[in-house]
């Protein structure tokens, strides 16, 4: 028995040994691999830093990285139109914001057409597989679509609008809109804030994303996963770039063999969602038990679609239609219409409590109406009623915090009052949490000299597996669906009810405003206060985006697993010390965050005065977003 407890000690010894002599020749080889800067580049970033507002008598553009929007003023000042430009602010974005705005993302947009004097939408956001079942994940025991999950991926839509406007409403090809942008991802880029602030992981979790998505991890840290991004280091994307310069020669092969700017743009379409593209996205779906297919990819198509509005005052408000959740900022603003907001005092606690309950009334009719209008009947003239809007205005408790999601109403046309998806319980993490999901989405707006304009929400973040080879990204945008039969239930080449949403605003029929925001459940929050700044307050732009915000929580997050937090406020510093202990004694839950906290929305907007066309913009110094004019 001894012998064999020594011979028992030996192997131990040996093994421990050999274990501490492997660990400590790791150790020697990890801090002998490079660490520090890849390549600095000069670059005087903007991030939380203060904005003057922007003027211009000619053409203005805005967008959530200064090399998108200098992107679109090149093009304009090169004689290419608001719609041309857009889409070269679009691409520059999917290469300079590539954690928050991929190619093959979401893109909802609304466009100003000054011809006809209206406002078009485009369906900005994909459908879901035909294989993807609420039974399917059901039968892998998930009661929520999973996130970092190949089968969370959403078919891409940003291509496809892409050339559905640049068809419809275009004047330059594909490949000169797109030459900034491959440009930009083949000699490389400096790390701004927000790259670092979404990307700048700590070693645990660089290995761990190595291991679990190796080739996010080539593409984010240069195949170098133990060397952390730094501030200005130049990142480049060359996959990325190859994928681009693919798509531009498709276009250029067809125009040499005769074909019409309209042909050659269908090529590009083509290429992507026919063509080697579509095939090595479907082969790798295919390869790793995802959901995506080729005749997934061929038959995927958006669509022009008649745009939803409300009104305050002479103002009329624009969101898409309830595939997304932007129809929330009229619902919410008629609610508010009528009340006086300015003698409540900007900010002050009975402002931020009457603004959050009319938010907070809308987001409920939100999750028991708001769907894919291709499958879901959803009363939206009556939610859009300014009688309704009365009717639920009655509904406010003037002082006291509703405490828990208000209950929807029934409005006109509703064939029955909606029950919306089962409500979860509240929820025992950090709201902090929930606000982290969905905040790495951007925006672009820009306004040309003949008034036309557009307003872009582009969106999609690499926490599931990218394409490889590719340098392509798909997000898990099918985590904002609920695995049950509610109007925001999964069902296949069914869109879910996304949180991206632009806005625009016209005033007394003449275009007034474009402007949105990044942020998940903050957009429509954000873009109803700023707006509220705007035209209650009489701010310019700048101002009403630089002001402190506040934010509810009050319903279940649009993400999964759609955490709730019941009567959760959170306010920037500034507000909480202002108006935190009155807040409190109406019965709000506090939360607080920074001064210029991203979570709360990074804010572009332009206004365009009717009457001599001047344009005035800002842009939200919470994130690196800029506004420039020409």
């Amino acid at each position: 028995m001894a012998k064999t407890r020594k011979k028992v000690w030996k192997v131990l010894k040996w093994i421990g040994i050999t274990l501490l002599s492997l660990i400590l020749a790791l150790a020697v080889v990890y801090f002998a691999l490079p660490k520090g800067p890849r390549a600095p580049m000069a670059f005087d970033d903007p991030f939380r830093k203060p904005r003057t507002v922007a003027h211009s008598n000619s053409y203005m553009a805005a967008a959530g990285t200064p090399w998108a929007a200098q992107a679109a003023v090149d093009v304009m000042e090169n004689g290419g139109n608001a719609f041309d430009a857009a889409m070269a602010a679009l691409l520059a974005l999917n290469v300079t914001f590539p954690q928050a705005a991929s190619f093959p993302g979401v893109a909802p947009i609304l466009l100003y057409n000054a011809k006809t004097g209206q406002v078009e939408s485009y369906i900005g956001a994909g459908t879901a597989p035909q294989k993807a079942t609420v039974e399917y994940f059901r039968s892998k025991g998930l009661d929520n679509v999973p996130k970092y999950k190949l089968i969370a991926q959403l078919l891409p839509a940003s291509p496809d609008v892409l050339i559905a406007i640049l068809k419809e409403h275009g004047t330059l090809s594909f490949s000169e809109l797109c030459k900034p942008a491959i440009h930009l991802a083949r000699e490389g880029f400096p790390v701004h804030g927000m790259l670092l602030h979404d990307m700048g992981l700590s070693l645990p979790l660089r290995a761990g994303l190595a291991v679990l998505m190796p080739y996010n991890a080539k593409v984010y840290f240069g195949g170098q996963w133990w060397r952390p991004l730094h501030q200005n280091d130049r990142m480049k994307l060359s996959d990325l770039a190859n994928s681009l310069q693919e798509l531009c020669d498709a276009e250029q092969q067809a125009l040499n063999a005769g074909k019409s700017r309209e042909e050659a743009l269908d090529a590009v379409r083509a290429y992507f969602y026919e063509g080697p593209i579509a095939e090595a996205i479907a082969a790798y779906h295919e390869k790793k038990d995802g959901l995506i297919t080729l005749d997934d990819l061929k038959n995927y198509a958006g669509g022009w679609e008649a745009p939803l509005s409300g009104g305050f005052g002479e103002y009329t408000i624009y969101a898409n239609d309830t595939w997304n959740q932007g129809g929330v900022v009229p619902m919410a603003l008629q609610i508010l219409d009528g009340l006086d907001l300015k003698a409540m005092g900007h900010n002050s606690p009975e402002y931020i409590h009457t603004v959050a309950q009319a938010i907070e009334l809308a987001m409920a009719d939100r999750e028991a109406y708001f769907g894919d209008p291709a499958f879901v009947e959803v009363p939206i003239a009556g939610l859009l009623s300014p009688d309704y809007a009365a009717a639920r205005r009655e509904l406010m408790t003037p002082g006291k915090a509703f405490g828990q999601t208000p209950p929807a109403g029934t409005p006109a046309g509703a064939a029955e009052k909606r029950t919306p998806a089962a409500q979860p319980a509240p929820s025992q993490k950090t709201p902090e949490n929930a606000l982290s999901f969905g905040k790495d989405t951007s925006y672009i707006t820009v306004i040309d000299n003949a008034g036309n304009a557009v307003s872009l929400t582009p969106s999609d973040f690499p926490e599931s597996p990218m394409i490889p080879g590719t340098g392509l990204n798909l997000g898990t945008r099918m985590t904002q669906f609920y695995l049950d039969d509610s109007p925001n239930g999964l069902l296949p080449g069914k869109r879910p009810r996304i949180t991206p949403n632009p806005s625009m605003v016209l005033k007394n029929g003449e275009l007034f405003m474009s402007f949105g925001t990044p942020g998940g459940e903050s957009q429509t929050q954000a873009i109803i206060q700023v707006f509220l700044n705007i035209t209650v307050f009489g701010m310019d732009p700048q101002e009403a985006i630089s002001a402190p915000r506040f934010i509810s929580l009050n319903w279940p997050n649009s993400f999964a697993p759609h955490e709730y937090y019941p009567g959760q406020l959170t306010l920037e510093a500034s507000l909480y010390e202002a108006c935190g202990k009155q807040l409190e004694a109406m019965g709000y839950q506090l939360n607080q965050l920074e001064d210029w906290d991203n979570t709360l929305g990074a804010v572009c907007a332009i206004i365009r005065d009717p009457a001599t066309g001047e344009l005035v913009g800002g842009a939200d110094p919470r994130e690196e977003s800029w506004a420039i004019g020409g």
